[in-house]
């Protein structure tokens, strides 16, 4: 990605100087109005195979798409992840370890993006300049500034580009979204968000001995360059800043975006204010805060996050509640959200939590039970590549929630600290603050300015 031109950028990076080509002959069917036909087939890649991905291409299959290819740089991972999929999808896709391979194809409509969040928007970017449409894992960028290029990448190109905050989808929480915006809960003016979940001390341990064949350099991207270590690589790059924006990216996202929609996705906060440490599990090998709390300035209301690590008794919502008419013990739910009205309070759980109404003395005056909200996304993400309508989690859309993110992690990173965050100029009040909006990028990997 060397320069600040697309074809450099795609000339340096793992989708290859190919995808050029590629990108303008199917950019061209797109920008003249092609759409796919109600009983076509819809092709999808998918790009990053460790974990979540795998069930999301799974769901995209059993809705009708085809899996083309998967593509990672580790062999072992695209063994095991295809022994996975193959009991949905008979037909064997290819299996690839560069990106070009799969943006170099033109029966490619669409990735799924499931890598470490690190290249989430660099994957993203290079498939939307290929003409492919796009569904990504949350959180869809590492900081700010590469969200922005993520929007001008899929509007330039005209691409479908879907994040995977699923809530936004769910029929229960678009429901709970109704029953907001009938003003029964009254003037609501405080949230509060919350990611409590236990969790215990991280250890890295011995580095190991890099596989055969593994492109290192291409895994760590644009981050710093570091030593091979097999627990990075492993899910250990969710404990360390360079690839991750700690828990609050990992799932707390979820909740905050979901908050966002109820509450009707306003404007950018105006400021932030966060403190937070390692201080249940000091010592060990995380960067990651295992008390976190943020609180967010719009401008008219309040929201706030309260992230732990470490209580053993906080639960996020179990699957047997997801699929039966069962409501959280919302006390020890980890993964809620509260709304405080006026005139009532309402509590929402993601993912299929449901969400009750109340009043004083605990009565519960409305409630409905959830279901998980994936199948719902999946479908949104093919219905809008056949008929080009932007999605339920557009990256526009998402872009508001995942700055609100950022903006949370960059206030404790540099020291616990409130800042003023002028969302026009896409700056704050503090250099340390921009910095870490837009972070440098390692030479060969850089973004370009104009995607």
């Amino acid at each position: 990605m060397k320069g600040i031109s697309r074809r450099t950028f795609l000339q340096g990076s793992a989708a290859g100087a190919a995808v050029a080509a590629a990108g303008r002959s199917a950019l061209t069917a797109a920008e003249a109005g092609a759409v796919k036909g109600a009983n076509e087939r819809i092709n999808v890649a998918m790009v990053g195979c460790g974990g979540r991905g795998r069930y999301v291409m799974w769901g995209l299959i059993q809705q009708g798409a085809k899996l083309t290819h998967l593509c990672d740089l580790h062999a072992e991972r695209l063994k095991q992840c295809w022994g996975f999929l193959s009991k949905a999808q008979k037909a064997e896709p290819k299996l690839v370890a560069d990106m070009r391979e799969v943006y170099d194809d033109k029966d490619v409509d669409a990735v799924v993006v499931a890598t470490p969040d690190h290249w989430h928007a660099p994957a993203s970017i290079l498939a939307c300049q290929a003409g492919k449409d796009v569904y990504v894992e949350k959180p869809h960028s590492h900081n700010i500034w590469e969200s922005r290029q993520m929007i001008a990448a899929a509007r330039k190109y005209k691409r479908v580009l879907q994040v995977g905050t699923q809530n936004r989808s769910g029929p229960y929480n678009l429901k709970a979204l109704e029953y907001v915006r009938s003003g029964k809960l009254g003037k609501i003016c405080l949230v509060k968000v919350y990611n409590m979940k236990s969790g215990g001390p991280y250890k890295f341990g011995e580095p190991g001995k890099c596989p055969a064949g593994f492109d290192w350099d291409k895994w760590v991207g644009k981050a710093p360059m570091r030593p091979y270590h097999r627990q990075i690589f492993y899910g250990g790059w969710h404990q360390l800043w360079d690839f991750s924006g700690g828990d609050m990216a990992d799932d707390g996202i979820h909740q905050l975006d979901l908050a966002l929609m109820l509450m009707g996705d306003p404007g950018f906060p105006k400021s932030v204010r966060a403190m937070g440490a390692r201080l249940c599990h000091k010592g060990d090998d995380s960067q990651r805060p295992d008390v976190q709390l943020v609180s967010w300035e719009f401008d008219d209301f309040l929201m706030t996050m309260d992230l732990t690590g470490y209580p053993r008794y906080m639960l996020k919502t179990t699957g047997t509640i997801r699929r039966n008419d069962v409501l959280p013990y919302w006390t020890h739910n980890a993964t809620r959200v509260e709304l405080y009205g006026s005139e009532m309070m309402m509590t929402i759980g993601r993912h299929g939590g449901g969400w009750i109404v109340q009043k004083s003395g605990g009565k519960v005056e409305e409630k409905m039970f959830g279901r998980p909200c994936d199948d719902p996304h999946y479908a949104n993400f093919l219905s809008c590549i056949r008929t080009r309508k932007r999605p339920n989690a557009d990256i526009g859309i998402a872009h508001k929630s995942v700055t609100t993110l950022h903006m949370g992690n960059i206030a404790h990173r540099v020291g616990n600290i409130a800042l003023k965050y002028d969302a026009k100029a896409g700056r704050f009040d503090n250099d340390a603050a921009n910095a870490l909006a837009k972070p440098p990028y390692r030479k060969g990997y850089e973004i370009p300015e104009e995607v």
